[in-house]
């Protein structure tokens, strides 16, 4: 295991190894911040009571926190390419905190928005960064390196609602503070990360690196980005309906309670992490295109059963579904920083971002469409939105030219 400190200090030889304390640090550090995030969709069954919120704008606040959590990343991105921060993920947290203390004393629906507009910042500022410092530490182990990042992502979103369960829903709202204990962890991780960052700055700084293109033509470069772009929107479209709405589906349909249900979602989104665990390092081994392809299309028909489903296979196709389209994300990422290598920040910002984006209209779209409809019905045009995975045998086999 490499290390940055004194005992072993980092040099050009050491700078192009897998540095794992560094990926598990910023693991860490993925997972505190998406588990503050996760604190906004595991408190709306407490909001919709509490103020008497219909589905449209619970559709609304995860579209405002989404819209602020994908519109700056891919300038945060472009920005960092050029001139990179390693204390900017510091500030990104401080607007989370500040996110979280409003949510906590939020007495209206503007309010809330205004919170969760803070906390899509933090994110916006975050992810770009801290993707790139993955990529950096990765010493060539691209996918397991970005399956290490996202699966502290995923994790700490699985906690959230489990958090908000124990701590929040006995005792309300304003509980919602004591994640701030949470965020100022999080930055005492971050700072230490940034101190290696840095470091790696000055030292590659005094070696051009070697840069290797994919052997394609900009137009297919293009198209590909395309494919991939689309993929995220199938993926997150679904996801969508998963996060927000799945603890509102299980006590539709099945009578549950709010504490159940927000287990029941518990054990999906760590199944996600489980499953983003798996897409990178099989992306290494067999090929980004056909962990993609599987991943996205694989879904489909555990989707397609899954509005059918008794609530024991309810939560089992949950955990399926789970575990194949979270391989997807690694694995579509790596693949579009290879794509475009001089642009790693650029990239990262333009995917987290637009994946956010999608999660964010997804959200707001279906909330809109469960208060016409019904929450049921929801499920069941969501269903067939993994089909889309088809047109991943349209992305090229990527060859290297240095």
């Amino acid at each position: 295991m490499e290390t940055t400190q004194t005992k072993t200090p980092l040099t050009i030889d050491n700078a192009q190894k897998t540095v794992y304390s560094i990926l598990f640090s910023i693991a860490f550090a993925h997972l505190l911040n998406d588990l503050l995030q996760a604190v906004i969709p595991a408190a709306y069954p407490i909001l919709k009571d509490k103020y008497a919120l219909n589905f449209t704008q619970i559709g609304l606040i995860t579209f405002a926190y989404q819209m602020a959590a994908s519109l700056l990343q891919p300038f945060v991105g472009f920005y960092t390419d050029k001139h990179p921060q390693p204390y900017s993920q510091i500030i990104g947290m401080l607007f989370t905190t500040s996110g979280i203390i409003l949510l906590a004393y939020a007495a209206n629906f503007e309010v809330i928005l205004l919170s969760v507009v803070l906390v899509g910042i933090g994110s916006s500022i975050f992810h770009p960064e801290s993707s790139r410092v993955s990529f950096l530490a990765s010493g060539g182990k691209r996918g397991l390196a970005q399956s290490i990042f996202q699966i502290g992502g995923n994790t700490g979103t699985a906690i959230g609602p489990l958090l908000i369960a124990w701590i929040v829903v006995p005792h309300g709202q304003e509980y919602i503070v004591l994640f701030v204990g949470i965020a100022l962890i999080a930055m005492g991780v971050l700072w230490r990360i940034a101190k290696w960052y840095q470091s790696h700055l000055n030292l590659t700084a005094k070696k051009k690196p070697v840069i290797e293109m994919p052997d394609l033509s900009p137009t297919r470069v293009v198209v590909s980005v395309i494919i991939l772009l689309v993929l995220i929107f199938s993926k997150y479209f679904y996801i969508a309906s998963l996060s927000s709405y799945f603890t509102f589906y299980l006590i539709s349909k099945f009578s549950v309670t709010v504490q159940d249900a927000q287990f029941y979602l518990f054990v999906f989104l760590i199944s996600v992490a489980a499953g983003t665990l798996l897409g990178g390092p099989l992306g290494d081994k067999f090929g980004r295109k056909y962990v993609i392809w599987f991943s996205v299309l694989g879904v489909a028909p555990f989707a397609l059963l899954l509005p059918y489903a008794s609530l024991f296979w309810t939560s089992v196709l949950s955990v399926i579904i789970g575990l194949l389209l979270a391989s997807a994300f690694p694995a579509i990422l790596v693949y579009a920083q290879e794509l475009l290598p001089k642009k790693l920040g650029m990239v990262s910002g333009l995917f987290y971002g637009f994946a956010f984006g999608m999660g964010g209209l997804g959200s707001a779209l279906l909330g809109n469409l469960a208060d016409h409809t019904s929450i049921e019905h929801v499920y069941d045009i969501c269903a067939y939105l993994p089909l889309i995975g088809i047109i991943a045998m349209f992305l090229p086999n990527l060859k290297k030219k240095s």
